[in-house]
């Protein structure tokens, strides 16, 4: 027992020591300064050419470890500089791969590592909605932006739902607001101030009624399912 509480203890400084490492070469690298605008991260990503592609791919995937900034600036960023769908694969593939690193870090080193990044409040309120409307409630939040869906990643780790399912969830719901952002960046989309605030209400208000009645919707589906069987 003393012996899994020290590997289990290493783990977890060395963890932290390397995403603290990953901060540090960020901020060396003028990352954070750049980060403060769209401009300034695609003068960032340019200056890496010809090798700008997997810059791009590495700062989304430390964007969703890390998450300085969320992973849709960067996708908008990066449709401006590749165009929206080779902005949309990479952003796709290395925010589908940071949420399951997240997760099995969650998983494997519990909470003393979920709450150097979530407080033990917010901790509790996810546990709670997650306990009564797991699937749900992780599939709405992955496909709405404005939820802190990278902390999420972790605080599905603290619970018992399978890798696989987590996973499905995260792919079916999370590209979309990326290909949006892609899109916008690409300007292959383009939507006025009023459409996103009208879109974000929208969002917001689909979010809340999924949530209340979600559990109803399920249940309605797996009857509807099994008489079809």
């Amino acid at each position: 027992m003393q012996k899994k509480k020290m590997i289990w203890a290493v783990t977890l400084a060395g963890t932290l020591a390397l995403l603290a490492g990953l901060a540090l070469l960020l901020g060396s690298t003028g990352f954070f300064e750049a980060a403060r605008s769209q401009e300034g991260l695609r003068r960032y990503i340019e200056r890496y050419t010809p090798h700008s592609h997997l810059v791009f791919f590495a700062l989304q995937l430390s964007s969703v470890i890390l998450a300085p900034i969320p992973s849709n600036v960067i996708a908008a960023v990066g449709g401006l500089l590749f165009g929206t769908l080779p902005a949309f694969f990479l952003t796709a593939g290395a925010v589908l791969l940071g949420s399951a690193i997240v997760f099995a870090l969650g998983r494997a080193l519990g909470r003393p590592f979920a709450e150097r990044f979530i407080s033990r409040g917010r901790l509790e309120k996810y546990a709670e909605v997650i306990r009564r409307k797991r699937n749900t409630f992780f599939f709405l939040a992955f496909l709405f932006p404005f939820f802190p869906d990278d902390l999420l990643c972790i605080a599905a780790g603290l619970t018992d739902i399978p890798f696989s399912q987590f996973f499905l969830l995260a792919a079916l719901a999370r590209p979309w607001g990326l290909l949006a952002a892609s899109a916008l960046g690409g300007s292959a989309l383009s939507i006025p101030v009023w459409g996103m605030v009208l879109l974000g209400a929208a969002a917001l208000a689909l979010f809340l009624v999924a949530l209340k009645y979600g559990d109803r919707f399920e249940a309605a589906l797996m009857d509807r399912l099994k008489k079809e069987k």
